[in-house]
């Protein structure tokens, strides 16, 4: 079976939205930076517009699937701008350090912003809404597959993440270790 180019679009939407989760986990597990709350917030929004593509990739376009896209992106986007507000004040370094001079979350805010511009161009083309098309899961193809085991990993590295650094209790403002791995 040979992708659309609709389906190369929602591919490499999922791609996009995984290069700076991966960046992410880098700077976290590598550079030994943990994420604040907001950070966690904006992966999960980021989980989120990749599950709404991967839903259109599976089960046939929907309005309500680019709807779960857009409204994870749109909530990200706000998480993005609370913590850009927290730290406009001039002298305040930011939380975290900068990648090519922007704080994670600004990059955040630009990706939120951007996937909403790629999902309305998307929705312009109509024809993809067609009524009468399937509605059971569509065979994949290894593209399709390999994008998903992608965002299924970085899903999984975001609980177990998550888990061990705030366990079951609301996360810490300015982590400085995994609570779990400290005692």
């Amino acid at each position: 079976m040979k992708n659309t180019t609709g389906e190369w679009i929602l591919m490499l939407l999922i791609t996009g939205i995984c290069i700076p989760l991966i960046g992410a986990y880098w700077i976290q597990f590598v550079e030994g930076e943990f994420p604040c709350p907001l950070c966690l917030l904006q992966r999960l929004a980021m989980l989120g517009v990749a599950i709404g593509a991967m839903m259109n990739l599976r089960f046939g376009v929907r309005t309500s699937h680019y709807a779960v896209t857009l409204f994870s992106a749109l909530f990200g986007a706000a998480v993005s701008t609370r913590q850009i507000l927290l730290h406009i004040m001039p002298g305040d370094s930011g939380y975290g350090s900068a990648v090519f001079g922007w704080h994670l979350y600004t990059w955040g805010l630009v990706i939120f912003m951007a996937t909403i511009a790629v999902v309305g161009l998307m929705m312009l083309f109509e024809k993809q809404f067609e009524l009468g098309a399937v509605t059971t899961p569509r065979p994949m193809t290894k593209p399709v597959m390999a994008v998903f085991a992608l965002v299924i990993l970085l899903t999984a590295a975001n609980i177990a993440s998550t888990f061990l650094m705030c366990g079951l209790a609301p996360c810490p403002d300015g982590p400085e270790n995994y609570l779990l791995l400290s005692n």
